[in-house]
């Protein structure tokens, strides 16, 4: 399953690749910004690769940009009768840490959530000594939950309103940047449909009807299926 959106595609994480994000979850500069700073060891990846593949409820996408791998973006612990979920990113090519490049990315997944879904509430865990990710996710619009102050590991929520808000000049150069291709696109590749991924995937696609109305789809010659949004 692919999200394709500007020149940033948003892969779901495949077993292919999940030695990749070990090696990189292990570096310094990542694990001391997570709470669990334990050493990963190759069979933990694989069972925990395992537990987060089996359903459209976890979900977890290598950002690929200009044919790179550059990174990892999640919407995890999804509940679609409450309608929320849990998202984190972290990138691993530091060149990228300072540009627009995050936020796109984080836009991406939020858009999905707020523009496609009509949902009204995103929620994320942040360290409270990782100031960088503090100053980055609140201007994307996260404030601190009550209750939080004293968390080690607290929680942040993101609003629509507040989103909007606070990202409305970096969607303006965004728009100034991407100008025509403002026009995502969802891809269900053959192995998705094998393991079932089309038919849980139903809930999202309801979701999207009753707040966008129709949407185009159409097979591909490698047996894929692209949805237009």
């Amino acid at each position: 399953m692919k999200l394709v959106k500007y020149d940033i595609v948003l892969e779901r994480l495949k077993e292919a690749d999940i030695e990749l994000v070990r090696q990189h979850r292990n570096s310094e500069q990542i694990r001391r910004t997570m709470e669990y700073r334990e050493y990963i060891t190759p069979e933990m990846q694989r069972e925990w690769f395992e537990s987060v593949n089996k359903n459209i409820d976890q979900l977890y996408f290598i950002i690929h940009y200009r044919s790179e791998k550059i990174g990892l973006i999640n919407a995890k612990n999804i509940d679609w009768e409450k309608q929320i979920l849990e998202s984190g990113i972290f990138l691993w090519e530091s060149k990228y840490y300072e540009t627009f490049l995050p936020a796109i990315v984080s836009i991406m997944i939020t858009d999905m959530c707020f523009q496609l879904l009509g949902w009204d509430v995103i929620y994320a865990h942040i360290l409270r000594t990782n100031d960088k990710a503090i100053k980055y996710n609140k201007s994307l619009g996260y404030v601190l939950c009550e209750d939080q102050e004293d968390k080690e590991n607290q929680l942040y929520r993101l609003r629509p309103e507040s989103f909007h808000r606070k990202t409305q000049k970096l969607r303006k150069a965004i728009s100034n940047l991407y100008s025509e291709k403002d026009e995502a696109y969802l891809i269900i590749e053959p192995s998705d449909i094998a393991n079932d991924i089309l038919s849980q995937l139903e809930p999202f696609f309801q979701l999207v009807r009753r707040q966008r109305g129709d949407f185009e789809s159409y097979f591909n010659a490698d047996g894929s299926i692209t949805f237009t949004f």
